[in-house]
């Protein structure tokens, strides 16, 4: 028999297995075999083979569950909003702070300005800080430069968070988050700059995991959506798209058409929009994060999401205007209470459907043999805690790619 690199036993499991009722619990007392940076073994501690390990360690009835996944951020970008947030809450209309230089121009100004080093220094506590919540994967959208050198500078950034930390990053191209300052008024010849120019060299360089798009009024139109995304095919690239935040724009049809991996907000999605989700098999994350900062009152159609089985993930949206939140367990929290998801939603949608909305569901985001040893360990008496205190430290260690990382 060969050996195990790692034995884990006296554990309490949750393996988040979408075939498996409430919340995929082994029968404890459960052991966990990890060999290669893999999963070799899972199951009851009395069916346990007598595999030799090097390495053994009690879990003490701790939890185990998939370690975390966050598959919808912006966490990479130059300066803050927090005078515009004030200002909000003073009464100042988004308009007026847009109006005198504010707004998500602001962030492109500061983020063009900054250099990789300074974006790099400023993004690593908040890759940290979703780490030591026992977030393993994170995805990082670009979308605060604008122009090709910056939209490339952020893309770079990111995958040098993921090398230095035991974060796995993947790496999304947004630019196409709004018009560019120097296009103002020609949305059209900005889209074909990403076309022609930036996307091509993205591809080459093998910078981006996907390509993503805002389809909205304040934004880019359906057809202009669309011609980016048929770009980005025609290079092997997958795409997922910012769809119905505002307004029903057919994103989430839109979105399906593509086979986007996945649809994003979609508070104002139609019962045919979502229909058209389904048939796709097309993941829905829901980011309550903005929906709270953004004052927002129309819900997601989370009913029928269920209704049609369409798969439902939970992301931080962490970025500088919107949604200032790099918790991804406070965004689990949000999610029970503003879209009433129960606590086993929350964590399949920080867990399996995540994996899902990154296309990864075959690596991660379950406890399965075969799949990577990302592995959270939790002093909590159930999993259901984890959407249900905030603030509270209960994360006891992370296994990230079989090695301990996290304290």
């Amino acid at each position: 028999m060969s050996d195990w690199d790692l034995l884990l036993t006296e554990a309490r499991i949750a393996t988040m297995r979408d075939s498996a009722p409430d919340y995929g619990v082994v029968e404890e007392p459960a052991a966990m075999a990890i060999s290669d940076g893999h999963i070799a073994w899972i199951g009851k501690q009395s069916d346990l083979p007598k595999n030799r390990a090097n390495d053994k360690r009690s879990m003490a009835g701790r939890w185990l569950t998939p370690a975390l996944i966050d598959c919808h951020t912006h966490l990479v970008f130059g300066g803050d909003r927090a005078r515009e947030f004030e200002q909000r809450l003073q009464g100042v209309s988004y308009e007026d702070i847009a109006r005198s230089g504010g707004g998500i121009l602001s962030t492109v100004q500061a983020t063009r300005e900054a250099s990789a080093d300074e974006l790099f220094e400023a993004a690593l506590p908040r890759v940290n800080a979703l780490a030591g919540e026992g977030v393993a994967t994170v995805e990082i959208k670009s979308g605060y430069g604008l122009d090709c050198e910056t939209e490339i500078r952020i893309l770079e950034v990111a995958r040098r968070l993921g090398e230095a930390t035991p974060v796995d990053v993947r790496t999304t191209l947004l630019a196409a988050h709004t018009v560019a300052p120097e296009y103002e008024g020609n949305a059209d010849g900005y889209i074909d700059l990403i076309c022609d120019e930036l996307l091509p060299r993205v591809a080459e360089q093998g910078l981006a995991d996907a390509v993503d798009a805002y389809c909205e009024s304040i934004a880019f139109s359906g057809p202009q959506v669309a011609r980016l995304f048929d770009k980005a095919s025609r290079l092997g690239l997958p795409v997922k798209l910012h769809a119905d935040q505002l307004s029903d724009c057919g994103g989430a049809e839109l979105a399906a058409n593509f086979k986007a991996l996945s649809a994003d907000h979609l508070e104002y999605t139609s019962a045919k929009g979502v229909r058209a989700l389904s048939e796709a098999e097309c993941v829905a994350v829901l980011l309550p994060g903005a929906f709270l900062t953004l004052g927002e009152t129309q819900l997601p159609p989370v009913d029928e999401l269920r209704t049609n089985g369409v798969p439902i993930a939970i992301a931080t949206d962490c970025n500088p205007g919107t949604s200032p939140i790099c918790s991804l367990r406070t965004a689990m929290m949000l999610a029970c209470r503003l879209f009433r998801l129960t606590p086993e939603e929350c964590l399949a949608g920080a867990t399996r459907n995540a994996a899902l909305a990154l296309g990864l569901q075959d690596d991660r985001g379950t406890l399965e043999v075969g799949k990577r040893a990302d592995i959270a360990v939790w002093d909590i008496s159930h999993p259901r805690e984890l959407a249900y205190w905030t603030g509270t430290p209960q994360l006891a260690e992370a296994i990230t790619g079989g090695h301990i990382t996290q304290p």
